[in-house]
């Protein structure tokens, strides 16, 4: 019967069909559902009509107002309103803001660990182990990483992957293999012969930037033994040395500060062909598949994120579950918040799929998703290498640094990206910092 349902809604997003057809077929949690199987948000006076508001970092237009749609035209007592804010640090200040000072924000989504660690601390995330009626283990493969002190303040909804996009036609000039596993050594090789006149070889996002020192310290620690800061691995110095050398090196990637200054778009970047590889995650979907704003000729072939360690078997991927969603533990609706969690993170967040975010329930089907994803330009993507990045089974971790030593470790970085600090100097005030704040929190 779920499959039938799923279909259904399968059949209607691709088609464009009415958002009220969407909804059906999504009552798929364990609570109760009307006829249509959209569950009914319950509340204490099943007469009372209330709004909850839903903060979240993607466009309305690339899917959450169809969600909410969705739900709305099923649920006319408990009705969903979407609340954007950007992703990234005055957006999350604003969203914290928001939290701190009681305004509307009955649900919302934190994008790291990080974030969600902030929330929990200043109060603003629910201990979800307050309900019964639904497993996250058991319904969220892989969503224990976002556990704190063991209870879940936020439920992951979505597979979350980094890959490197390619050019797929100006890789086939160059005559260079896609590759299925490199270094950060093969991608800069790669970079410098991709590259071309006004033409990046590379460009990437700022917020996975740093990732291969996460990966370096998922594996050989934070600290070491003894309890001393490790951010001085030698890794975090190739990192910095490899990429510096690419800045330096014209066209080859961006120079950090032109790419900070000017706010670069390096999504449209990449999509409108002035720059071979872009280092990013699925989000990039909802700007790929908007042909209408970011046309586009070639086709999109994709590899895993290079790896700083020589030896495969010391590397660690970021990816696994993202987009927690938390209620907030201040809501005056936590019962009717939580039912429409359930429904979204079942099937209700479809919608969402076309935008890059593939639900991590396994109540919806992955060839679904599959479709729901590339719609009507599938034949614009190679679909094998694609596969193998975004269902492989490779280690993965979701980073969940201290904001404030995040912080400490960009600000280094950036003084060694700008020249105003060797490498050297750099990974000894990384570590002599690092071990500053382990002092103080007593860690």
């Amino acid at each position: 019967m779920l499959k039938k349902k799923m279909a259904a809604l399968l059949a209607a997003v691709m088609m464009g069909t009415a958002l009220a057809g969407c909804s059906t077929g999504m009552g798929t949690t364990n609570g109760s559902a009307n006829a249509s199987g959209t569950p009914a948000a319950s509340s204490a006076n099943p007469d009372e009509k209330i709004t909850l508001t839903m903060w979240g970092g993607v466009p309305a237009e690339s899917g959450p107002q169809a969600v909410v749609d969705a739900w709305n035209a099923e649920n006319p007592n408990v009705q969903v309103k979407y609340e954007r804010f950007v992703n990234d640090d005055a957006g999350n200040l604003k969203l914290d803001t928001a939290l701190a000072t009681g305004q509307d924000a009955d649900l919302f989504v934190s994008y790291s660990k990080t974030l969600l660690q902030r929330r929990v601390d200043a109060g603003f995330a629910l201990d979800l182990s307050a309900y019964s009626d639904y497993d996250i283990d058991e319904n969220i493969p892989g969503a224990g990483e976002w556990k704190i002190d063991d209870k879940y303040y936020g439920m992951p909804t979505v597979k979350s992957n980094f890959f490197v996009w390619f050019n797929k036609e100006l890789l086939d000039e160059a005559g260079l293999p896609l590759p299925e596993e490199w270094t950060w050594q093969e991608m800069k090789a790669y970079a410098e012969k991709l590259k071309g006149d006004k033409r990046y070889g590379l460009v990437q996002h700022t917020e996975p930037f740093p990732d291969p020192l996460d990966s370096v310290s998922m594996k050989f620690g934070y600290t070491k033994a003894d309890g001393t800061s490790h951010m001085d691995h030698p890794l975090y110095g190739e990192w910095m040395e490899t990429l510096k050398s690419m800045m330096d090196d014209g066209w080859t990637t961006v120079p950090y500060a032109e790419q900070v200054t000017s706010k670069m778009p390096v999504d449209t970047v990449f999509l409108s062909g002035e720059a071979a590889m872009l280092n990013a995650g699925t989000w990039i979907f909802r700007s790929s598949n908007n042909m209408k704003d970011n046309p586009r000729t070639f086709k999109i072939a994709f590899a895993p994120v290079p790896r700083l360690a020589e030896d495969p078997a010391d590397y660690v991927t970021r990816g696994g579950t993202g987009d927690a969603i938390s209620i907030n533990a201040n809501s005056k609706h936590k019962d009717a918040a939580w039912t429409f969690l359930k429904w979204y993170a079942d099937g209700g967040m479809l919608p969402m799929v076309p935008g890059g975010r593939l639900p991590a329930s396994k109540a919806v089907d992955a060839d679904d998703t599959m479709k729901l994803l590339l719609g009507e330009n599938a034949d614009t993507y190679d679909q094998e290498s694609l596969k193998r990045v975004l269902f492989n089974d490779d280690v993965k971790y979701s980073r969940s640094l201290p904001q404030q030593v995040m912080d400490l470790r960009q600000e280094e970085y950036e003084n060694f990206f700008t020249g105003k600090k060797d490498v050297q100097t750099t990974l000894a005030d990384i570590a002599r910092r690092h071990n500053e704040f382990l002092k103080q929190n007593g860690s």
